[in-house]
């Protein structure tokens, strides 16, 4: 049998995003409500993303500090920096694990593309206590998914065709559209009942 590849998105497919980035900001501003947080966030990064790739503790930095505009939260000393320090406690979503170990078993090969630093996908990935054969952070994708960087430097790494990988995401915007455009096929993991 040919090689075969699983390519994951990794906040919010693999590691419960909503949780870390809610109980972070919910911690800097605890009389706030963590809904209207959450959904301000979600409104705000695809806007910080565009452009150049910056790295993602500046994103989140500046991300948080638009939250707190927008909601007219007061100043906290940390918040520039709370999301990144929080990251790699993030957990994963309990079934991940075992799915991922069962993909390993049946002979796929597993990478992880992220819109993330590398030293941070790699805390997660840890946490994921299943290893990965390749990861592809902005940082050699050269931009922010929906962009094709991350699925091109995926492809240049391991030389694989979209025929012969699939990729599995939450995301409609970061991911399921551009590999519907790029001719990969996505299974959409629908966390959020949309």
């Amino acid at each position: 049998m040919s090689e075969r590849w699983a390519t994951f998105d990794c906040y919010g497919t693999l590691i419960d995003w909503n949780q870390g980035i809610g109980d972070a900001l919910q911690r800097l501003w605890p009389d706030a409500d963590r809904a209207a947080l959450l959904r301000r966030y979600h409104e705000t990064e695809p806007q910080v993303q565009t452009g150049a790739a910056r790295p993602y503790r500046e994103i989140l930095g500046l991300c948080t500090k638009r939250v707190a505009a927008a909601l007219h939260l007061p100043p906290v000393a940390d918040a520039a920096t709370a999301l990144a320090h929080s990251l790699p406690t993030w957990p994963p979503f309990p079934e991940v694990p075992g799915a991922l170990q069962e993909l390993r078993a049946a002979g796929w090969r597993l990478a992880v593309l992220s819109n993330t630093d590398p030293d941070l996908l790699a805390a997660s990935v840890a946490a994921l206590g299943v290893p990965v054969d390749l990861t592809v952070t902005v940082a050699e994708a050269g931009s922010y998914k929906p962009a094709p960087g991350h699925w091109n430097a995926f492809r240049r790494t391991s030389g694989m065709t979209p025929g012969r990988h699939v990729h599995v995401a939450a995301s409609l915007y970061h991911d399921i559209a551009p590999c519907a455009e790029l001719g990969i096929p996505a299974v959409w993991i629908n966390r959020l009942h949309e």
